[in-house]
């Protein structure tokens, strides 16, 4: 096992790659479906994780809730897993409908509340459609 230092981030930790037998462990993890590409900071893994989820591999096989979505609070926000549509529909305290895509800024923190009047998009001529606006970061 060997492990390249990337970055440090704002706690102080080592943001590293690591491999074995030449082989990217968090690669293989996201390929296999164990765990999730981290938009927020890379766009690293995101075509393994894409491939992951079209092959139902590892937890893309059931429902779960990103970690990022369950530390802030949306222990329900499985609409990706459930449904496909990746595009988060969320209303803003002025009551403006935006809509998130993936890889934007808020993407990973936005959280989905249905009851609220909140919801997915298949597509962005859908959320457009619907009398909603692209987030503009």
């Amino acid at each position: 096992m060997s492990c390249e230092q990337r970055d440090v981030d704002r706690y102080g930790r080592i943001v590293a790659v690591c491999a074995a037998a030449g082989v990217d462990v968090a690669e293989a993890m996201v390929r296999e479906g164990w765990a999730l590409a981290y938009r927020q900071y890379s766009t690293d893994y995101v075509d393994e994780e894409a491939q992951a989820e079209a092959e139902g591999a590892g937890m893309w096989a059931g429902t779960f809730v990103a970690p990022w979505d369950f530390r802030h609070g949306g222990a329900t926000d499985t609409g990706s897993a459930t449904t496909g549509c990746l595009i988060k529909g969320n209303i803003s305290s002025s009551g403006e409908r935006i809509y998130h895509v993936p890889g934007g800024q808020s993407y990973d923190r936005t959280i989905i509340d249905e009851a609220a009047g909140e919801r997915r998009f298949c597509t962005e001529a859908e959320a457009v459609a619907a009398g909603w606006r692209k987030a503009k970061r």
